[in-house]
């Protein structure tokens, strides 16, 4: 009787599936704006759960009647799955998970690909930091050039760059990239078939990627931990650039060119981000703006990212704080006063903060990832605008903590809402736990009131 019951089960769940319900919606995998976030459904689909996102983007859409040809814009949450089981031997790889994104986000297919690429040079990148001090290896020390931003470059930083820009090539998602090694966004497709970093636009590209390809390479000959940083654009399709390329195909106009590449967008345009930080494992960590950050880990004897930490969110409070205290003199005031207070015990909290600086971006941002706390990198005498860059560094790395609950500002405003001047302008940074990094905007608050 038991094993007829469990038939009939599974008899009608194939059914389900064969006509691809998704229970908690009506006919659709998309919920519009207007609803509110606290009554938003929890719904499985095809062995997995699907939650609707706080984040949302522009999408084109048929009218909901089919014999209509009217065409509607309408925002959309994309939805994320939610697996509701992490299997210790051989769980949910990243192939996996993305396929489920693009089963209940038909339009994301694309997204789903462009991923593919990125975990392909994410091994390949660790395979190389790896070995990158093994006798013979001829992938340390310098390169003999300096990059845009007159930083000497390593040799790894241009081995790395080359490598993520081929995989996102062989994607054929990626028009546009912008990198922290090249001086200008160029379009990946025609620098590789032509040998020349030209910017030029491809109509056939859905996505703008920007990426630091190897943050904290200047540690890598001493094997402290480095990462790769990445966000993802869409680019904006009603974009007229016909007046801004000459006959060849190169840019008539610098200034005209920020609405041909699109690179330039704020952090809230993104449509995902995520990090690989090559340490004790290696770890790929992303969102795709569905209010959860995920986490994978690399299974080296079977070759995939596996889903390890499923829902990686921010406590509000953590007593940790991560920045480079040599600088502290040459801070601005607010920044010495909280500061201050978290080293002495005498801060909002009242407790004293212990100090862990990595001084790599991804493993210290890590870090607070997983316990809570702040990291920061604020303006100072000598970086007055800040030392990171804003583009590729501080705002995917600002949505990641933003989605896994946290706050990221300069001090003064908000990271995700800076439209970028320049591909590689730089910003004060301080993200973290929501109880810390409050206390840094209501001192900057505080001392702008009093002058």
């Amino acid at each position: 009787m038991i094993m007829k019951r469990c038939a009939y089960l599974l008899f009608l769940l194939s059914i389900c599936n064969s006509k691809k319900l998704v229970f908690g919606f009506i006919n659709s995998p998309y919920q519009h704006e207007t609803t509110p976030r606290s009554s938003l459904p929890v719904s499985r689909y095809h062995g997995s759960f699907a939650r609707l996102s706080s984040n949302t983007f522009q999408q084109t859409s048929l009218n909901s009647n089919p014999d209509s040809k009217e065409i509607l814009s309408t925002n959309f949450h994309p939805v994320s799955p939610v697996f509701d089981e992490v299997c210790e031997i051989a769980g949910i790889t990243l192939t996996r998970f993305m396929h489920n994104v693009e089963k209940v986000n038909p339009e994301l297919e694309e997204l789903a690909e462009l991923f593919s690429g990125i975990q392909t040079a994410s091994k390949a990148i660790s395979n190389l930091v790896k070995r990158s001090h093994l006798p013979g290896s001829s992938v340390l020390g310098l390169e003999g050039a300096v990059n845009v931003q007159g930083e000497d470059q390593k040799k790894l930083d241009v081995i790395t760059n080359d490598v993520l820009k081929r995989a996102l090539r062989f994607t054929g998602k990626v028009g546009i990239v912008a990198s922290e090694e090249e001086d200008l966004p160029f379009n990946v497709l025609a620098s590789q078939l032509k040998g020349e970093k030209e910017v030029l636009y491809d109509e056939g590209s859905k996505y703008v990627t920007v990426f630091d390809p190897l943050d904290g390479s200047s540690n890598v000959d001493a094997g402290i931990p480095t990462g790769t940083i990445f966000g993802v654009f869409h680019h904006d399709e009603s974009c007229d650039i016909s007046s801004f390329l000459d006959g060849d195909g190169s840019i008539a106009n610098m200034e005209d060119a920020v609405c041909m590449v699109n690179t330039l967008q704020p952090g809230s345009n993104l449509a995902a981000a995520g990090y690989v930080l090559y340490s004790s494992s290696t770890f790929l960590v992303m969102t795709i703006g569905s209010g959860v950050v995920y986490g994978f880990t690399l299974d080296e004897q079977i070759g995939e990212f596996v889903l390890s930490h499923p829902c990686m969110e921010l406590p509000d409070s953590t007593p940790i704080m991560s920045f480079n205290e040599a600088n502290w003199d040459m801070w601005d005031e607010p920044m010495r006063k909280v500061h201050d207070g978290w080293r002495t015990g005498t801060g909002k909290a009242g407790k004293r903060y212990t100090s862990r600086y990595v001084g790599s971006m991804v493993a210290d941002v890590h870090r607070t990832l997983m316990y809570g706390g702040v990291y920061g990198y604020p303006a100072d005498a000598k970086n007055v605008n800040g030392k990171l860059r804003l583009l590729y560094e501080c705002a995917p790395m600002s949505f990641l903590i933003e989605q896994a609950g946290g706050i990221a500002t300069t001090g003064r405003e908000s990271i995700m809402d800076i439209n970028p001047d320049d591909v590689h302008q730089r910003v004060p940074v301080i993200m973290g736990s929501k109880n810390e990094v409050q206390e840094v905007l209501d001192a900057y608050k505080e001392y702008d009131a009093s002058r």
